[in-house]
């Protein structure tokens, strides 16, 4: 499965790679996102719960930032299991690009791949789910950085 798509954000380029990078933030806007934790400046891991249609399942697993251009671009990648429910696998290469002083454009090219129940409910189901869930996180992104950066912080 692959997506990409663009989300404007009221913050300034270096203020979104650093929201980008700190694990505080990303846990709030990650849909279902219960821990997130740095084991290197380039490795977390993650504990996610997950639902599909009528499939419910906690997810723990890794993420690695790879491909580093501070502060221009990155590739996220990862990979979990679910236990019975399967796994899921894949990466996004992330671009950021100044649209005047406090703009920013956040362009992301995601590919996934999943196995197990969860990919036996349908491709239809999946991708639905997978283009709601990447454009609940990059929204909510989109707003706690601009929220952070209007209160000066």
């Amino acid at each position: 499965m692959q997506m990409n798509d663009s989300q404007r954000i009221p913050a300034p380029k270096e203020k979104v790679w650093a929201a980008l990078n700190d694990p505080e933030i990303l846990k709030q806007c990650i849909p279902g996102c219960q821990s997130l934790e740095m084991s290197s400046p380039t490795e977390m891991t993650a504990t996610v719960v997950f639902k599909v249609g009528p499939v419910k399942a906690t997810f723990g697993g890794k993420v690695m930032l790879s491909d580093l251009d501070p502060p221009n671009s990155y590739r996220i990648s990862g990979e979990g299991s679910g236990g019975v429910a399967g796994f899921a696998k894949g990466g996004a290469l992330v671009h950021l690009e100044s649209d005047g002083p406090e703009i920013t454009v956040l362009h992301y090219d995601v590919d996934a791949q999943i196995g197990g129940k969860l990919a036996q409910l349908g491709a239809r189901l999946i991708d639905s789910t997978a283009r709601k869930l990447a454009a609940e996180f990059f929204k909510s992104f989109g707003e706690v950085v601009g929220k952070r950066v209007a209160a000066g912080v």
